[in-house]
């Protein structure tokens, strides 16, 4: 093992917290022994770790991201954000990965264990039962990543907004029987882009029925953010007598495997079914998926500038920043329009 403030403590007859206060240049030490820990210190060899004299100061230039479903395009797209903008800082990153929303709440508790890190970034997860008094006495600032509560600074999209535009989408064209591919109900992005569409829906005389929706159960992977739920909530659609003649599927992900589902039944996209995901992913374009694009690379890198404003001015008023989505079309609906041809490519 290396040579540690331990050993530097024993050797020159003094404490651990003597030891720490010569390395991190605090006063309170005599000239006499600031030489001494310094000569000890050069004959053993040591050399101080930044993560060490981190934890001896109780400050840390490491931030902390909790992640469900770390695999999950989505937060593939917003981390990539994140650690761009955190490239030109001096701050490191440390993630944790929480499998399914239930195991994100331990694992916060990790991540704000004391000395770990400066901030903490939490990802797409609800705030609930109780994580807000935890969070509070954390005593580490936290900045919602996908997510919403009024403590905390937060950034996010609105989701209500794109739900709105693909329910406006379809009412504009002569779309009949128009089915959405719903994520978990535990998803909150999700079930606020199923309340827009649905809202929209309803609020031009249409009825809304439960049968237009195919939703994810709780255990499936990825919370229902995943090609295979929407393919197999696709095939249960293709089920019917009268087919649905548009899809609006909560993610683009979910989006492509409808597509792999319509075009093994033998049929045509857009010309039988169209369809219309979420995200704008960067294979989304190579597939001419239709979608309401996030600005995910922009959420990951004004996470981190929110989570610094907050650890340098801890008293400044909470701040939520709300990004629009903007619709895409390409080649999986029909409707001819200028609209936003310029940045679809």
């Amino acid at each position: 093992m290396g040579i540690t403030i331990y050993d530097i403590a024993e050797r020159a007859g003094v404490s651990i917290a003597t030891v720490s206060r010569v390395f991190n240049a605090k006063p309170r030490v005599s000239k006499e022994t600031r030489e001494t820990v310094l000569r000890v210190a050069e004959e053993l060899g040591y050399q101080p770790h930044a993560s060490a004299r981190s934890l001896a100061r109780r400050q840390t230039e490491t931030i902390s991201a909790v992640i469900p479903m770390i695999s999950n395009n989505f937060f593939a797209e917003v981390l990539k954000g994140l650690q761009d903008r955190m490239s030109t800082s001096t701050y490191d990153l440390l993630v944790f990965s929480a499998p399914t929303l239930e195991d994100v709440r331990p694992l916060l508790e990790k991540a704000m264990h004391r000395g770990r890190s400066a901030g903490v970034l939490l990802f797409s997860a609800p705030v609930q039962n109780g994580m807000e008094v935890q969070m509070s006495k954390g005593g580490q600032p936290v900045v919602l990543v996908d997510s919403y509560h009024h403590a905390f600074d937060s950034i996010s999209t609105d989701n209500r907004r794109g739900g709105t535009a693909a329910a406006e989408f379809i009412l504009s064209s002569d779309v009949q029987r128009p089915v959405v591919l719903m994520a978990s109900p535990d998803s909150i992005p999700a079930s606020q882009r199923l309340e827009g569409f649905r809202s929209t829906y309803e609020a031009s005389g249409r009825t809304f029925s439960p049968d237009m929706v195919s939703v994810a159960s709780r255990s499936a992977e990825f919370d229902g953010f995943s090609e295979a739920c929407g393919y197999s909530g696709m095939k249960e659609f293709l089920k019917r007598d009268e087919k649905p003649d548009a899809v609006f599927a909560t993610s683009d992900i979910q989006a492509i495997g409808a597509m792999q589902a319509v075009r093994e039944a033998g049929l045509n996209v857009p010309e039988d079914i169209q369809i219309i995901g979420f995200d704008d992913l960067p294979m989304s374009r190579h597939l001419g998926l239709t979608t309401l694009r996030q600005p995910m690379h922009d959420i990951g890198s004004r996470a981190f500038d929110l989570l610094i404003e907050r650890i340098q001015r801890p008293d400044t008023p909470v701040a939520h920043t709300v990004f629009a989505p903007s619709l895409i079309e390409r080649q999986t609906t029909r409707r001819e329009t200028v609209h936003n041809l310029e940045t679809a490519s």
